[in-house]
């Protein structure tokens, strides 16, 4: 099973730019592995503005595959209103969960969309959607922002600031640690060396009552004691401008507390994916990208990325 799928994504985007590019590069066993999710005439139209000469085949089935030629199963796009593209991409999203359920394919990598979609939902992004839809409990799944040189991963992810500190507790901690410990055993056959930040500046100063007193530390404590290779709390001002490099996970408590650090040292060159899930989702770390449209400059750095770690595992 080395079949895999690439969503297209946010119509509105540089992704159909980065899927052509990642294709160019591409060698005969990613080509004859790949399909894409989305609409073939939207994709087919993105070509000939981009003057990217391609050759399309719209499949059904995935025994339909062929490596001489960008294999689409076809998700139509009626039109570009905001309900009908969201509709649109949750079709998208539905028919890679099921392949993937089923074990018709790996995994998937979705290209970036619009967070917009998740308005007027009960999902504050990708990967709760995702989470719900394989029936994680404990929000025992994990949101990893990877790079050669280290990887973070927020404990709480699309939430408001104001909510992160009464969201956080042992138990969530707990099974995010787990989940993470548990992909590296199955995939790298090693334990990860783990770096925890606290929440507050300088640790709130270890002060009684504080957060790191109360849950972090207790944390820490108690998965040192399981085996786990894991230090802290580091204050997150200074972890990132001196030893992050020493570390495979840093563990933040919150969304921008590592993706700021993660973005500002890597740009744009991580990519994103979800651990704890039946299978593996993948997505680049940018998004739609909707200034650059046309002007094919786009990098796809992040989306070969992307299916050389799906391919890796």
């Amino acid at each position: 099973m080395n079949k895999f799928a690439i969503i297209t994504g946010e119509p509105k985007s540089i992704n159909s730019e980065i899927i052509i590019k990642f294709w160019k590069k591409a060698n005969y066993i990613k080509k004859k592995n790949t399909f894409l999710i989305g609409d073939a005439d939207l994709f087919k139209r993105d070509a000939l503005k981009l003057k990217y000469r391609i050759r399309i085949k719209k499949i059904k089935d995935l025994d339909e595959i062929v490596s001489n030629k960008i294999c689409i199963m076809e998700v139509k796009l009626k039109n570009f209103s905001k309900f009908k593209t969201k509709a649109y991409l949750f079709k998208c999203f539905q028919i890679a969960h099921d392949l993937s359920i089923r074990k018709k394919i790996k995994g998937f990598i979705n290209c970036p969309v619009d967070k917009n979609i998740f308005n007027g939902t009960k999902y504050k992004g990708v990967t709760e959607y995702l989470a719900e839809k394989c029936k994680i409990k404990k929000n025992s799944e994990v949101m990893v922002l990877n790079h050669e040189k280290t990887s973070v991963v927020p404990i709480t992810t699309h939430i408001r600031l104001k909510n992160v500190a009464s969201s956080l507790n042992k138990n969530l901690i707990s099974e995010k640690l787990k989940t993470l410990n548990s992909f590296f055993k199955k995939y790298l056959n090693r334990k990860p060396k783990i770096a925890v930040l606290g929440l507050n500046p300088h640790n709130n100063e270890m002060k009684p009552g504080s957060e790191e007193k109360k849950i972090i530390v207790p944390i820490i404590k108690k998965f040192k004691k399981k085996g786990f290779i894991i230090s802290g709390p580091f204050a997150s001002d200074t972890l990132f401008a001196a030893n992050f490099k020493n570390f495979d996970i840093i563990l933040g408590m919150y969304h921008d507390q590592v993706l700021i650090p993660f973005k500002t040292l890597f740009k744009f060159k991580g990519i994103n994916f979800t651990l704890g899930l039946n299978y593996m989702r993948l997505s680049p770390d940018h998004g739609p990208a909707k200034n650059i449209i046309g002007k094919k400059i786009a990098d796809p750095s992040s989306l070969i990325k992307c299916v050389k770690f799906l391919t890796s595992l």
